[in-house]
């Protein structure tokens, strides 16, 4: 600390008076040096701040400058918003038939979106698209490009042909935003079995690809799950089964004059669908909408394997032969009564088309001529509570649990009060309707050697479970015996396939009117249940037509013996050596045939 002096001195100021000076004088010059040094103090003061000022504005300018020079030299890059949330995923897992080949995968493309302030001449730009987008309304654009929206889509996905015809209407208004897309490189081939799928959240970068349908949407976690990306979801189904029987199935359909068709191959051992087919379909590249009016089988997106509901008829016969075998209360060669009609009360059960086969018949030959009231008489002898525990054990009380989300609308409807005659009527196939899935899973538990199973189409990578035994093998043996039977010598004759031992069961159903008022005369619901070899049961083939007709014999033919056994027969034999099946052919006989060698 500074010691201030004195301005006026004592010592100072009477050495001046001894001299004869004015003291006053040393007051001022102590007061004037007083003042330079506050004045020097004051300016080394400032000086410091504006030196500590400039460094400021120096290091600031510096920065801005560098940024500035860093910018011009960067790529340019569209303006985006901040992230919320988490991150939009991209890749999903591909889709593939038992043997590798691909049903799903996906492809990089861009999507078309629009910032109206950004544009020179919208008007223009609305032309152009409408050229390059048919199905885009042109006034509706150029009111939303002249309007107040800053952000709109425009196309979700474009094709490389349609990104340069956008690209060269050159206007900074129109942006595209990269992203992957679902493929379906077999277009229409098990459409109903993928499904399809769109897009979730949107961004200008990415998109979420989400499944809407099918398998897609029944497995949905799985495919997106990015640790699954490089493990594909493996299918039961055989590609070039599928294609192979959706020709056949597309020609007969078209051939009988059918509304719709279905066809399902199923491994009856391990319940694996090898093939299903639905007809009509669709392109799920390009998902059509569903209808908002109308019926729901009227569109193509409906699965008639598994949503469609259907009274399956004279399919069901062999169930009550299989039952009664089991239970013992008749054989192959009991005698059945089958005298028409069978009455029970006022209500009275004939046989299709007034046939009648005598007073009695064996239970064999009952399933081969396909006899209504040869039927009734077995399920009269088996009861309704047994007859209920039969068919639930085969999977007729529940919807199928394959792994499609529209399988759980496609639930049996059973009769609210299941009566004696209800059990009468089901034994042939009317009073329970069920879908075409269901049928082939109860005849594969049936025939398989008589084990429950579950259908999938998911490929078995191990050992298959073994069911619980719905019959013996004993009687599942016996079952396929008079399902051969049907087809060599019974309503199936067209179905014989030479050299794959077919047996099966027809079935004729009249389609019950909308309104409920009864049945149609001219309308059915064809169906052919098969199994192949029945020797060494492999395969069971379900095919179901909507409504066919054929001229046959000079007349016009609705039954499944003329419309769905040819179609289940044509599929056979082309489908079981692409199974790997040999044919069972008998070699000639050489009696009288000398083989020699020449040298």
């Amino acid at each position: 600390m500074s010691i201030r002096t004195p301005l006026r001195p004592l010592a100072r100021i009477l050495d001046a008076r001894n001299k004869g000076e004015n003291p006053d004088a040393i007051e001022r010059e102590n007061l004037r040096l007083r003042h330079e040094d506050m004045r020097d103090k004051s300016r080394q003061r400032a000086e410091g701040r504006l030196l500590v000022l400039g460094l400021c504005f120096t290091v600031a300018f510096g920065t801005i400058g560098a940024r500035m020079g860093f910018m011009a030299n960067a790529e340019p890059a569209e303006p985006r918003s901040a992230a919320i949330g988490t991150p939009i995923l991209a890749q999903r897992a591909d889709i593939v038939d038992r043997n590798g080949r691909v049903l799903a995968t996906n492809l990089i493309t861009n999507a078309l979106y629009a910032q109206p302030m950004q544009m020179i001449d919208p008007e223009h730009c609305a032309d152009e698209l409408v050229k390059i987008f048919p199905d885009l309304n042109r006034d509706r654009l150029i009111k939303d490009f002249t309007g107040t929206r800053k952000f709109l889509w425009i196309k979700k996905k474009l094709s490389p042909e349609q990104m340069q015809a956008v690209h060269d209407i050159g206007d900074p208004g129109l942006l595209f935003g990269p992203r992957e897309m679902r493929l379906y490189p077999n277009g229409k081939l098990a459409a109903h079995i993928l499904g399809g799928a769109s897009f979730g959240r949107e961004g200008v970068a990415s998109a979420e690809v989400i499944g809407v349908a099918g398998v897609e949407r029944a497995f949905d976690d799985y495919l997106r799950d990015p640790a699954n990306a490089d493990q594909p979801l493996q299918l039961s189904i055989d590609l070039t089964a599928q294609s192979t029987a959706r020709e056949v199935l597309a020609g007969g359909m078209a051939i009988m004059g059918a509304k719709g068709a279905t066809s399902i191959l199923m491994d009856l051992h391990s319940g694996e669908v090898v093939s299903m087919v639905s007809l009509p379909d669709f392109d799920p590249n390009n998902r059509p909408r569903p209808l908002t009016a109308g019926h729901a089988a009227d569109s193509p997106l409906f699965n008639r394997a598994v949503q469609g509901v259907y009274e399956l008829g004279s399919t069901f016969k062999i169930f009550a032969a299989a039952q009664a075998m089991e239970l013992g209360v008749a054989g192959p060669d009991t005698l059945i009564d089958t005298q028409p009609p069978f009455r029970w009360g006022k209500f009275s059960i004939g046989e299709f088309d007034g046939h009648s086969y005598g007073p009695t018949a064996t239970l064999t030959k009952v399933i081969e001529v396909s006899s209504n009231v040869g039927t009734a008489h077995v399920a009269q002898m088996i009861g309704v509570e047994r007859q209920q525990e039969f068919l639930k054990s085969l999977g007729f009380f529940e919807a199928t649990p394959v792994e499609l989300i529209e399988a759980s609308t496609g639930k049996p409807l059973l009769p609210k009060n299941w009566s004696e005659l209800s059990t009468l009527t089901i034994s042939y196939g009317h009073g329970l309707s069920a879908s075409p899935l269901h049928l082939a899973t109860a005849y594969s538990s049936l025939l398989n050697g008589g084990t429950r199973v579950a259908p999938t189409l998911i490929k078995h990578s191990g050992p298959v479970e073994v069911g619980p035994r719905v019959v013996s093998q004993e009687v599942s043996a016996l079952s396929r015996m008079m399902l051969r039977r049907v087809v060599t010598e019974g309503t199936a004759s067209f179905g014989d396939v030479k050299g794959y031992s077919v047996a099966g069961k027809t079935g004729t159903a009249d389609k019950p009117k909308e309104n409920g008022g009864g049945y149609y005369d001219d309308k059915v619901i064809a169906t052919f249940a098969s199994v192949f070899p029945s020797n060494d049961p492999k395969y069971v083939l379900i095919v179901t037509l909507d409504e066919p007709q054929i001229m046959g014999a000079g007349q016009l033919r609705r039954t499944a013996g003329w419309t769905a056994v040819p179609v289940a027969a044509e599929i056979i034999h082309r489908v079981a050596p692409l199974l790997g099946l040999r044919p069972d052919i008998e070699s000639a006989s050489l009696d009288g045939v000398t083989l020699s060698a020449s040298n």
